[in-house]
């Protein structure tokens, strides 16, 4: 039994480490695209929103979790309990760091119109036309608000009055990609309270295992 209890936090303890290599892959790639040329007018929503993400503090994040799985390694390599009870402590910590990470993400999705809407009057008039042509929008709240770009959307203000703002559609856009996104960082805190609860198995097993070995010794069990 034993055994199963120390593979099952030796899997655990894997998708951990596994755990902090998507959010340190996620961030530097992100960190890599986000100050990109856009093509296209979502992906041109889409990096202004990158742009908002908390990106160093997901690398602290990540760089806690490779320590922690370092850590538990000496304490898979003996008997130890304090090892493991450590890494049970500093896995607590990531998965708070990666709840609040989640929240932070999930608060954006509630401002997503606000916030959206000084970073669309800052772009230049090729992203925002790219914006409108994607969407099929002329401005953000409106046509005058901030005023639109004249493209093949909105060839002329009498076009341009009687097609929607922006706002609603790139809105939708973040909240659909904005989800999609914490639902991932509120995954990852699963796996980390998954690792914690295994870890405090492992750490109940070895326990027992020290006080039955301290019986068998009063008892001269193994003695020569």
């Amino acid at each position: 039994m034993a055994n199963k209890i120390q593979l099952v936090y030796v899997i655990s303890d894997g998708l951990f480490l596994l755990m902090g290599v998507f959010i340190l892959a996620f961030a530097i790639i992100v960190n890599n695209v986000k100050d990109e040329v856009p093509t296209n007018g979502r992906q041109a929503a889409r990096n202004l929103l990158y742009q908002g993400f908390p990106l160093t503090a997901g690398i602290v994040n990540a760089v806690f979790i490779f320590v922690t799985f370092l850590v538990t390694l000496p304490g898979l390599a003996t008997s130890s309990r304090k090892w493991i009870k450590l890494a049970g402590y500093m896995a607590v910590v990531c998965a708070m760091f990666s709840m609040i990470l989640g929240l932070y993400v999930w608060i954006l999705t509630l401002k997503a119109r606000g916030d959206f809407a000084p970073l669309f009057a800052a772009q230049s008039d090729q992203v925002k036309s790219l914006m409108q042509t994607e969407f099929s929008c002329c401005g953000y709240v409106n046509s005058t608000s901030p005023a639109f770009v004249t493209d093949a959307t909105c060839p002329s203000k009498a076009a341009a009055a009687i097609m929607r703002g922006c706002a609603t559609a790139i809105s939708s856009f973040a909240n659909v990609f904005l989800d999609n996104i914490f639902t991932a960082l509120f995954g990852i805190v699963g796996f980390d309270a998954v690792f914690v609860m295994a870890t405090v198995c492992l750490l109940k097993d070895r326990k027992e295992r020290e006080r039955f070995r301290h019986i068998d010794e009063k008892n001269g069990v193994g003695r020569i």
